[in-house]
């Protein structure tokens, strides 16, 4: 018997990346866009609030199970930002190059600032709207903010986000590359070694 999930995301390649995760469960993930799940606002003050206001949202509209992702880019210098505020660091409406055009700027105003950052993650299943004990897992990914963008790939703050010793950025590793040692990865594998322990259908 499969089983539906709700994303609480309209993303295609998030929802991808859950349908291969969640294939071994029998489940099949589906967009909240699929059942006109309303956007709900992000009013949490750290990404598993986020995530948790998306899921439950999710899960009140559509009845079903939901998994939900908040995710964005902290600076250490920069006290954490953006944070939870990524997406719209330089304005509600800011395209990725507006975004990594003030990160730059704001780090080359003092350029002996630690570049020191770190990509997290925070993932949550819910299986109905008054669940009381939602699982979460949260996944970082260390690294650092280079001094110009580098990469065709990936997106957000990926060309200027530097990971491991071969100095490479985010953008420029392949996807597979990518979707072994993301923040999403991590998360998506600590929740899937949680959901193997548990009946996740039960309410």
């Amino acid at each position: 018997m499969n089983h539906t999930v709700i994303l609480a995301s309209g993303n295609k390649n998030k929802l991808r990346e859950l349908n291969a995760m969640l294939a071994v469960f029998n489940c099949l993930c589906e967009s909240q866009d699929h059942h006109n799940v309303p956007e709900v606002p992000e009013d949490g003050l750290s990404f598993v609030e986020n995530a948790l206001i998306k899921a439950r949202n999710a899960c009140r509209h559509t009845g079903l199970p939901s998994i939900a992702d908040d995710s964005g880019l902290e600076v250490e210098s920069l006290n954490g930002q953006p944070g939870i505020y990524s997406a719209r660091y330089a304005g509600a409406n800011a395209t990725d190059t507006d975004n990594v055009t003030k990160l730059l700027y704001e780090l080359g105003q003092k350029p002996d600032l630690n570049r020191s950052a770190r990509f997290v993650c925070a993932l949550v299943f819910m299986r109905h709207e008054l669940d009381p004990v939602p699982e979460i897992c949260v996944g970082t990914w260390q690294g650092y903010i280079l001094d110009k963008p580098r990469g065709e790939n990936g997106f957000g703050y990926d060309p200027v986000f530097c990971y491991g010793e071969d100095g490479k950025s985010a953008a420029e590793l392949m996807p597979d590359e990518k979707n072994k040692v993301s923040h999403r990865a991590i998360a998506m594998t600590a929740l899937a070694e949680r959901l193997s322990t548990i009946d996740i259908f039960t309410t």
